[in-house]
């Protein structure tokens, strides 16, 4: 282990960030500079990487491929061909976000790849070790959904069937309302009881997991924020606050995760 790697720098809480050994530069770029920019030490783990574990202070888990259905009692469902986007979503994106939209289009993964297990097992590891030791822990995306199942709620493998009335957004672009549930920590987090946001995921919570509780919903029904109601910091988000470094509303997350982790490191 490389302990000169990771030696931890006074004052500055220790965040460890998950995510897969192929893909997910794009991701692991903005949420490392989202940490800096909170006071953070951020520092990737991903399978290949686990010899570098170290101890850590706050945990984000990072978006990517689909959690393996086995570990909520379903079958897989079928793979899904790279979405399109309409005309308007790729001149917004070029026009409003062209660094952004070239970065995504270079080291995001496009295509479904199949299933991730050895992911799915190395941020069981991370949030158990979180969860026991009451450590703050943000869930983004994939993450959310894998707080969710390790709690032992379930997924809706496809949402496309919530949309029956209105159009499924899918955009980098803060393109799609939420409402937060009053008396929350997102609530007293964001400041808001309403926002928008990003959209990127194609499943969503469907069973809580114990001990969680819905904390921001769309006008559909679908869960976009769950948190816990035990640990003093568990929240997972089913957007992308990685990717909006300009909305200081969404920096607030990770700015609130860091100061967590401070806080403990102190006591």
């Amino acid at each position: 282990m490389g302990t000169s790697r990771h030696r931890n720098v006074p004052g500055k809480p220790r965040i460890v960030v998950s995510g897969p050994d192929r893909g997910g530069l794009f991701a692991w770029l903005f949420t490392r500079y989202a940490i800096r920019r909170a006071g953070g030490r951020p520092i990737r783990i991903t399978p290949g990487r686990t010899g570098q574990t170290v101890a850590f202070d706050g945990l984000v888990i990072g978006g990517g491929a689909d959690i393996d259905p086995d570990l909520y009692g379903q079958l897989p469902g079928l793979p899904r061909p790279e979405r399109e986007r309409s005309l308007m979503q790729w001149l917004l994106a070029i026009i409003i976000y062209p660094l952004l939209f070239l970065i995504r289009l270079l080291f995001s993964t496009k295509h479904y790849e199949g299933l991730d297990k050895a992911r799915d097992e190395l941020e069981y590891q991370l949030l158990r070790q979180a969860l026991e030791d009451d450590k703050p822990v943000l869930g983004i995306c994939r993450g959310a959904q894998l707080i969710n199942v390790y709690l032992g709620g379930d997924l809706n493998q496809d949402i496309s069937g919530f949309y029956t009335e209105s159009p499924h957004t899918w955009s980098l672009l803060p393109r799609k309302t939420i409402f937060i549930e009053a008396d929350t920590l997102l609530r007293r987090i964001l400041q808001t009881d309403y926002c928008q946001v990003n959209a990127l995921h194609n499943q969503s919570i469907n069973r809580l997991g114990e001990q969680l509780s819905v904390s921001a919903y769309e006008h559909v029904g679908i869960v976009q924020a769950i948190e816990g109601s035990t640990q003093s910091y568990l929240l997972g988000v089913q957007w992308h606050p990685e990717y909006l470094p300009h909305h200081a509303r969404q920096r607030r997350l990770f700015h609130s995760l860091v100061s967590h982790a401070a806080r403990r490191l102190a006591d």
